[in-house]
């Protein structure tokens, strides 16, 4: 892969690379857009198989935290970054404040939040390096586990699409079936739960199974099943790429809304939902409460906040599905137009010259 190459097709502007070998740190930082503000994103920790593949990672899902940032109205840029190690040796807590450090060296371009294999300890730890991180203990101030506003963002995605598409936002009797019961995953399980939707879940881990069936009836099913199941609501909260051709094929659902990042295998995916009459609330709109909550701690955190901007995520997913119906686009075209615009519009704006920032 030659990387510069590389970084130009995805349209980003920087990466970093970082390494301390008493720490035992390789990984790196993506920057992908600051035109609306510094960068933000998580930190995923993962046995990458190769270099190679942490780069894509990155560089896909800092691509992601730009769209997502600029859909939800957010003055951000999009940043990922990742860390090769395998999680069953465990996290040291050298690697974590080497990293920390590698954040607190660009300045504040790039803010860091809790992203696959690292927790809220972790920020902590992170925290005592850089001040550019967000996702503390609410003890400190924080916004704590961003689970549980990712979920709470794609129930009312769910909500949304439900009244675009049956007219009645209500969950009551409406199947729901559920690809990964992890972190986010079981918590939309428990609020849809609480509104008397009538649930499917799938996991490869039989434990989280089992943590699902201590609070909740739910239907279990296969995990290699559980995109073919008949119900009004496919929602994927586990890894991205699951929406392959083949899996389209097979859907039975009316409505596809999940919490996953990076769902569609490719655009054309997302064009053969569309050609299906599937309706697709888009990944980076659907999936931004973890982020809102995140970005509230910029200003200090107040939790009722960002409910209410949380909540917002209903209209914005209704607006981008009556831009899709008008225009006769699908809905991750939409998307992807509405985010770019508002970016697009901001950096025409910033053409003008200011002494001080010269």
């Amino acid at each position: 892969m030659n990387l510069l190459e590389r970084l130009a097709e995805m349209d980003g502007e920087q990466v970093v690379f970082c390494h301390d070998a008493l720490a035992g740190l390789r990984g790196l930082i993506a920057i992908h857009d600051t035109t609306l503000g510094p960068a933000m994103g998580g930190l995923r920790i993962h046995p990458y198989p190769s270099e190679e593949e942490a780069l894509e990672d990155a560089l896909r899902l800092s691509r992601a935290m730009t769209m997502k940032a600029s859909a939800a109205g957010l003055n951000l840029g999009g940043g990922c970054a990742v860390v090769i190690c395998d999680l069953r040796q465990g996290k040291s807590e050298a690697l974590l404040r080497a990293f920390g450090r590698q954040v607190e060296g660009l300045g504040g371009r790039f803010t860091i939040a809790e992203d696959a294999g690292t927790t809220v300890e972790d920020m902590e730890t992170i925290a005592q390096e850089t001040r550019y991180v967000v996702g503390l203990n609410k003890r400190r101030g924080g916004s704590g586990d961003p689970a549980l506003k990712a979920a709470l963002g794609v129930f009312h995605g769910i909500q949304a699409c439900l009244e675009a598409v049956f007219g009645d936002r209500g969950l009551r009797n409406r199947r729901v079936a559920i690809q990964g019961v992890g972190a986010v995953g079981l918590e939309l399980a428990r609020l849809l739960g609480e509104e008397g939707a009538a649930l499917v879940v799938a996991d490869t881990d039989s434990r989280r199974i089992d943590k699902v069936r201590t609070f909740l009836q739910a239907e279990v099913v296969a995990p290699e099943k559980i995109s073919g199941v008949d119900c009004d609501v496919f929602s994927p909260c586990a890894l991205g790429g699951v929406l392959t051709e083949a899996a389209v094929a097979g859907l039975r659902a009316r409505i596809v809304a999940g919490s996953a990042n990076n769902q569609l295998e490719s655009e054309r995916v997302g064009d053969l939902l569309h050609a299906r009459g599937i309706t697709y609330a888009p990944d980076f709109v659907i999936n931004a409460g973890g982020l809102i909550n995140a970005a509230e701690e910029l200003q200090g955190y107040d939790e009722t906040t960002a409910n209410a901007k949380i909540g917002k995520l209903f209209q914005t997913i209704q607006t981008i599905l009556r831009l899709a119906r008008e225009k006769s686009i699908p809905s991750h075209v939409a998307a992807n137009q509405w985010a770019q615009d508002r970016i697009r519009v901001i950096r025409d704006v910033r053409r003008t010259f200011l002494p001080a920032e010269h």
